[in-house]
């Protein structure tokens, strides 16, 4: 137990340091799952003496990393933790009790657990053994951080960002199907590091037929997402580099009954799942409910125009990434949402986060808005 009784408030400092732990947690992004990003600092007398991050599920905690680093200089610190410290027995033992034997005077925490079952049972137990208990500094940013392990929490389906790529007049692709490069180098940058952040990259199985892609994060930096492939009516390449690289095996061909029945003697190692479609279409509820169940958390959802209209439809979409070019090409080149639109009074409206310029494009970060109740 912490021999420190001292109550104390929350400083500038409070948000210096979890901004540090904020930053650290990024780095376990897409390397995590089933378990949600974690950042930790443990500071004495105004300077850092520990840290760390969660790097993969069943490792170390960032709260055990950070005091590990920290050793005997712990006693009587402060740690400061993007969400509240676990305090089961899981794959690694309770990060409270790392936190009770180092002598911890003092924890700072961004956001409480989502998890029903678990959430404030670390601080209150911590509470109990008279270690000092500050939470919410810098808890949007925190929360956020984690948006995609609440939402597998609550509702058993992943966290869907969708990315877009288009020109000024809204298309994808020109009139011959071709769509690279559409945005700047600078615009794919920021993709491959949206991708790094995912557990799943899903696209339409047209998407597959027309650009042959990977689908992998570059660099890597360790991560293998799932790569996710919409098609009901199973016809795709049986070349494609998704079905036939090193990485086949994180491959997932999401079809119906009719499109599973091309694929029977086709040999690859990607996985085959036959789901339930309505309208000719698969339905993606089921297929995200089915990706959750698979611990999966955060899918980024990189098109075509067909698939981005009915995860809309489905009121599936968590976040939008529009890039846009300055680029007009006009005709019949494809719509970034394709298939049947809305009437106007149907139309989805989406609530701007930011906007800031990527190279020679425009980033929109948007959020579906929620119907207010009458």
């Amino acid at each position: 137990m912490s021999t420190f009784s001292k109550p104390w408030k929350t400083n500038a400092d409070d948000a210096r340091w979890m901004r540090r732990a904020l930053t650290l947690a990024r780095r376990g992004e897409g390397l995590t799952r089933p378990n949600p990003p974690v950042g930790a600092v443990v500071v004495a007398r105004g300077k850092k003496i520990g840290e760390g991050f969660h790097r993969f599920a069943g490792g170390p905690h960032a709260e055990v990393i950070a005091l590990l680093a920290a050793g005997k200089k712990a006693r009587g610190a402060t740690l400061y933790v993007t969400l509240e410290p676990c305090s089961t027995w899981g794959r690694t033992p309770p990060c409270t009790d790392a936190i009770l034997e180092a002598g911890v005077a003092r924890v700072v925490v961004g956001a409480t657990d989502p998890n029903p079952k678990h959430a404030g049972r670390g601080l209150d137990l911590l509470r109990r053994k008279g270690v000092q208990i500050t939470t919410g500094v810098c808890r949007a940013a925190a929360e956020e951080l984690i948006a995609p392990f609440t939402k597998q929490q609550r509702t058993g389906r992943p966290f869907v960002t969708l990315k877009l790529a288009q020109t000024l007049d809204g298309r994808i692709a020109d009139t011959r199907g071709a769509s690279r490069w559409i945005t700047s180098p600078e615009s794919r940058t920021v993709v491959q590091a949206l991708r790094r952040r995912a557990d799943a990259i899903m696209v339409g199985g047209e998407t597959v037929r027309a650009d042959n892609p990977r689908l992998l994060p570059q660099p890597d930096e360790g991560r293998c997402p799932l790569r996710v492939v919409v098609t009901a009516s199973g016809k795709l390449p049986p070349r494609s580099r998704v079905l036939t690289d090193d990485h086949a095996g994180c491959t997932l061909v999401a079809t119906t009954a009719t499109g599973a029945r091309r694929w029977a003697r086709v040999k690859t190692a990607a996985k085959i799942w036959t789901l339930p479609a309505r309208a000719g279409k698969i339905d993606l509820a089921v297929l995200l409910k089915k990706l959750g169940d698979c611990d999966c958390l955060h899918v980024l959802g990189e098109g075509g125009g067909k698939l981005a209209a009915e995860l809309f439809r489905a009121k599936l979409v968590d976040e939008l990434q529009l890039f846009i070019a300055p680029k007009l090409l006009g005709g019949d080149a494809r719509p970034a949402i394709g298939a049947a639109g809305w009437l106007l009074k149907t139309a989805p409206a989406l609530e701007i986060m930011d906007m800031r310029r990527v190279g020679p494009d425009i980033l929109i970060q948007a959020k579906p808005m929620k119907k207010k109740s009458r």
